[in-house]
């Protein structure tokens, strides 16, 4: 059998490695410049490994069946491996030779493959290939809730809790067993499947926490979602991104992003604009006529502008409004399939 193949008659591994190391292939710079070579990362750094050590996915091993998403770093494909027929999908980064670059790039690639939580989308793989990293990842077929958000224009309450659950459980795990902060939690980054399962995705800007306090001073994200105490270049933790979940639950309540403009034709004047609604507006809040008193005070535990007084992901898991509606025995699955995400028509 040739290097980097798989022998067909062999069921394909995909296995996590172990907790906090990262296998991908082709990745050695020295001096700047890019040489073939397999490489261990972990959190002491990096190593060259010999092919046994490794055995990894080859590239050429699956086939591309469509682009589902793109953004500013790169595209995420559908792929289906060959020899298993079992669809994944490929995030494809396109690589700088900036030691910066490399330095975020691993990090994210660790992070990544480290994250074991059913409510945070799985990492398989990774490649350096061609110039471009590729992310193996697992496929969520009903796309992001974003999506969803287009069909379906808002989302009832009793459906938001049971989506709320399953993105609370995903940051418990992040900000209490990894020390994460996401630091771009939004629509686009939560996606579905047909299960009706939730779960967090897109680690390209997250980090573990910098010190035992759990605060953080860098400067990175999306900055609708971003919390006040970011945009004004303060210190933050893990509460930051309960604020980008209050604004994410009222936008899947209301239809419309919290921080709109008063010409709503018109948007923004500019980014600085919005910035500064975030930071000097009062926080948003849910209509007591359109809502319920638990989902109201849900909304507001995550959107004060005080962090300290946000409650955690820990906290809001008792909140009142998570169990409200268990008796309704909410089927997201349904939900979510009723919604025709274009995507959940592969039988998966």
């Amino acid at each position: 059998m040739k290097k980097g193949t798989l022998n067909p008659n062999i069921k394909l591994k995909l296995s996590l490695p172990p907790p906090d190391e990262v296998y991908f292939a082709k990745f050695l710079t020295q001096s700047g410049t890019f040489m073939d070579g397999d490489l261990l990362v972990n959190r002491d750094g990096v190593r060259v490994v010999s092919q046994s050590e490794s055995e990894a996915l080859n590239l050429a091993d699956i086939d591309t069946i469509k682009v589902i998403g793109k953004g500013s770093s790169g595209i995420v494909q559908l792929v289906q491996h060959k020899w298993t027929g079992q669809f994944f999908a490929l995030k494809v980064i396109q690589m700088t030779i900036e030691e910066n670059a490399r330095k975020a790039i691993a990090k994210e690639l660790i992070i990544n493959q480290s994250a074991q939580c059913p409510n945070v989308v799985m990492c398989y793989q990774s490649f350096y290939d061609n110039g471009a990293i590729s992310i193996i990842l697992e496929y969520m077929d009903g796309g992001s809730l974003s999506d969803l958000l287009k069909k379906v224009k808002t989302i009832p309450e009793p459906y938001l809790a049971a989506i709320c659950k399953q993105v609370l459980k995903g940051l418990l795990y992040l900000h209490h067993e990894k020390h994460i902060i996401h630091r771009d939690l939004k629509p686009s980054n939560l996606l579905i499947n047909h299960r009706g399962e939730v779960k967090i995705t897109d680690f390209g800007v997250s980090a573990i926490l910098a010190s035992t306090s759990g605060q953080a001073n860098t400067f990175v994200g999306t900055y609708n979602y971003m919390s006040p105490e970011r945009i004004s270049g303060r210190q933050y933790g893990s509460k930051s991104d309960i604020w980008s979940l209050g604004l994410v639950l009222l936008e899947f309540a209301t239809g419309q992003f919290p921080y709109s403009p008063l010409e709503q034709d018109v948007g923004w004047a500019s980014v600085y604009e919005l910035m500064e609604a975030v930071v000097d507006q009062p926080q948003p809040c849910a209509s007591s006529d359109q809502f319920s008193p638990e989902f109201c005070s849900f909304v507001s535990s995550c959107v004060q502008k005080d962090p300290n007084d946000r409650l955690s992901a820990n906290e809001l898991m008792t909140h009142p409004f998570m169990n409200m509606y268990d008796d309704l025995h909410v089927d997201l699955s349904a939900y979510f399939k009723n919604a025709g995400s274009p995507l959940a028509t592969l039988n998966l």
